[in-house]
């Protein structure tokens, strides 16, 4: 059996090569070879600190269908079943379907597949792993709502697959061809609780070695639970087919016949694995080690798991009216806007404008399905998660960079009402504005209780509490984000009204500890200790992050926030100091408040979003060198190539964005502000081939872990002396060349002077 095993995954492994090799062989307008699909581990992050691990998802970037095993964790060695979709991120995956071999009981159904770590094969389009006890080689791979499972059996007998559902789960047989639906309930939380079902439907066959339909299944049901029975004239070898929708059936066959007639396996892995290799290939790079790349084109792998196209060729269903809609254009869903409108968002809108474009016309649509402008869209509907409204900074800053293929008109009135008719309150997005958000209009900032006090306002999430300051914070750069898009618009009463409403955050601003402190109803500043105060995620005051976390959160404002601090030696200043800060207490008593505030370095927390933009601002305070110095360091220490490297919660994309921008050198400190600022790559070259024919180049020659400090930039040659470069000017295909030294320039970049467009603006 061993000596088969490895036949087959010497097969595997082949078929692979042969992809990479005719892949490679296309025309390749880069001097620097391809076959960055190597590089991609979808089990590196897969034990967590404390909360979220990543997933090592198998799916088509940006594609409806996804799967990965159902397991406790990464470490567990038993998989609990091989579900056929994935429908939210990270969520367990519909239709969890068990192998077995031998009689069906009741424990049948409670049994885990025992596998070994070591005979796993992971890419994003291909998983195979053992069953060690049954003596089963399950492999798998994707299409974009369809995917064939591979079960190689060690005998004919007794073969079953057992398929678990809801309640409400269908399944029909009719001559091999076989059907599943389910209904799935999801409750979202407005001014009463509404309960919304959301229907799947799977089309599937299962044939032999020879392509031929194995017509005498049988199939027994019972309540939740299908049996399938495989007869004992089957072949060893068996591969079932499958489609999803969330259309009807008729879809799901369609689906069917689009993507699996009459293709193989291992003709549609090769055919995932070109995808793959196309949209890594992207980008190219030279220098770095081995390791500095897998964590890179990992990286950017994750960053396509999240949004999912769901248009169901010319159809899709839309959980926002529960409506089928007739439309040729790709309808996205699946964001978390709170994590991913940091960086997620822009790198997007340089890899893949045709997406974004198609993205923003998607959030536009299920604003005018559901009434609201959504935030966490997902399949079945706006899932209420985290504070703010941040849906407002994609599209101002899609809009600045050139994305209009979409109603504008209409995305400005969606986020116009949520912004002045919705409420603030914590997970209750979507609802009308409450009396405690009259009072941050009035007063221009969300109230804390006092310490003591209970909760006065009834709709509050009893575990999300207020968090008062970043839901100030939050709201003060959505206020901008609006105001900005009116100027845009020419809306200039609008302008004058929400432009000042940017500026609320300073209403929180606590001179004497250089901290955005919370006040209660009265106007009274709390006495707490910003450190350590708040329960759980600190979220009384805070949101997942302390008082010296939300005390940089002011990325529309940084000259604003520059002059709180004193100025820009001063803020240089203080900026260390969040570093070099002690946690306060034991760090096995910070933790249990603080699990959220996860890659600690001082104060300083690598695993959570509002964390991301912090080391970027020694660009403004002008000290780029310490920039330089703590982004290497901090790619260097927190993102390795293994299980553990992932610092926090990466959240489909969220956090790998910044490792794909830090390690070329850039990123989006002001989302709505066409610009990046400029650190030390990793690598030596970058070159990024745009969707609009051109290349984007970054030179830094000798670039290494010593060799990091910016000398000198040049821009196609012109010398440059300020961090900075224009989204226009990438989308021209320019060239950014850094002089790199192992010792600080303590003068490049010392003016800190923006664009002149951007300064304009």
């Amino acid at each position: 059996m061993m000596s088969m095993l490895k036949i087959v995954m010497k097969s595997q492994w082949l078929i692979l090569i042969i992809g990479l090799s005719l892949f490679s062989c296309k025309q390749n307008r880069f001097a620097m070879p391809q076959n960055n699909s190597q590089y991609i581990d979808p089990t590196i992050g897969n034990v967590a600190q404390f909360l979220k691990p990543t997933y090592p998802t198998i799916h088509l970037p940006n594609q409806m269908l996804r799967m990965f095993p159902i397991k406790t964790d990464y470490l567990s060695d038993q998989v609990e079943a091989f579900p056929f979709q994935v429908m939210t991120h990270r969520a367990n995956g519909v239709y969890q379907m068990k192998i077995i071999q031998g009689k069906v009981t009741t424990d049948s159904w409670k049994q885990k597949m025992a596998i070994d770590h070591d005979l796993e094969v992971f890419h994003p389009w291909l998983y195979s792993t053992y069953l060690i006890d049954e003596g089963i080689r399950l492999s798998f791979t994707p299409g974009s709502k369809a995917a064939i499972y591979k079960l190689e059996f060690n005998s004919v007998e007794d073969r079953h697959l057992l398929i678990s559902g809801t309640n409400e789960l269908k399944s029909t047989l009719t001559e091999g061809n076989w059907t599943l639906k389910d209904a799935y309930k999801y409750t979202t939380r407005g001014t009463e609780p509404t309960t919304r079902t959301m229907y799947s439907y799977v089309y599937a066959e299962i044939r032999d070695i020879e392509g031929k339909l194995i017509e005498d299944i049988r199939m027994n049901k019972d309540g939740n639970r299908v049996v399938l029975s495989i007869p004992n004239n089957a072949s060893k070898t068996l591969f079932l087919q499958y489609a999803i929708s969330y259309i009807d059936e008729n879809q799901a066959k369609d689906n069917f016949e689009k993507e699996l007639e009459g293709i193989s396996f291992d003709a549609l892995m090769i055919k995932g694995q070109n995808a793959w290799e196309e949209k890594v290939s992207q980008i190219q790079v030279v220098g770095g080690t081995v390791a500095q790349k897998r964590t890179f084109y990992t990286s950017l792998y994750r960053t396509y798991e999240r949004m999912i196209d769901i248009n169901e060729y010319g159809r899709y269903f839309s959980g926002y009216d529960g409506k089928v809609h007739q439309d040729e254009r790709s309808f996205f869903v699946d964001d978390w806007i709170w994590d991913s409108y940091r960086a997620h968002h822009p790198l997007r809108t340089i890899l893949d404008p045709k997406a974004e474009n198609d993205m923003l016309n998607s959030y536009t649509l299920m604003y005018e399905q559901s009434g609201w402008m959504p935030t966490f869209p997902q399949v079945h509907g706006n899932h209420m998660c985290m504070n703010s409204y941040h849906s407002s900074a994609i599209f101002i800053d899609g809009y600045r960079k050139g994305f209009r293929d979409y109603d504008i008109e209409k995305a400005y009135e969606g986020i116009k009402k949520n912004l002045t008719e919705g409420t603030f309150i914590p997970w209750r997005q979507g609802v009308s504005k409450r009396p405690i958000d009259d009072f941050f209009h009035q007063h221009g900032y969300f109230p804390s209780l006092a310490i003591g006090e209970k909760e006065t306002e009834p709709m509050m999430d009893k575990f999300e509490k207020r968090q008062p300051v970043p839901v100030t914070l939050g709201i003060s750069y959505d206020f901008w984000a609006l105001s900005e898009l009116a100027k845009e618009l020419g809306k200039n009463d609008d302008v004058k009204q929400f432009a000042p409403r940017a500026k609320d955050y300073q209403n929180l601003w606590h001179n004497q500890s250089k901290l955005f402190i919370p006040k209660d109803k009265d106007g009274n500043w709390l006495k707490i200790d910003p450190k350590l105060s708040g329960g759980l995620g600190y979220r009384e005051y805070y949101d997942e992050n302390n008082g010296w976390t939300y005390a940089w959160d002011v990325q529309h404002d940084i000259a604003g926030l520059t002059a709180l601090l004193g100025g820009k030696d001063s803020a240089s200043t203080r900026l260390d100091q969040l570093f070099r800060e002690p946690l306060g207490t034991q760090k096995s008593l910070f933790y249990v408040d603080g699990s959220n505030s996860t890659g600690m370095v001082g104060q300083f927390s690598m695993g959570n979003e509002p964390s991301f933009h912090i080391p970027y601002l020694y660009n403004y305070f002008g000290t780029p060198w310490k920039t330089q110095q703590r982004t290497r360091f901090l790619l260097d220490v927190w993102f390795k190539d293994n299980v553990f490297g992932i610092p926090g919660d990466e959240d489909g994309g969220g956090m790998t964005a910044f490792v794909v921008f830090s390690s070329m050198g850039l990123y989006p400190v002001e989302p709505g502000r066409p610009y990046y600022t400029i650190t030390s790559p990793i690598f030596e070259e970058v070159a990024i081939r745009l969707q609009n024919g051109k290349e984007f180049k970054v030179i830094a020659k000798g670039a290494s872990k010593k060799n990091k400090y910016i000398q000198k930039a040049f821009i196609d040659g012109k010398e440059i002396f300020s961090p900075f470069i224009t989204h226009e000017q990438i989308m021209a295909g320019v060239t950014l060349e850094l002089i790199l030294d192992e010792l600080p320039n303590r003068n490049w970049g010392k003016e800190a002077i923006l664009p002149s467009w951007i300064e304009t603006k």
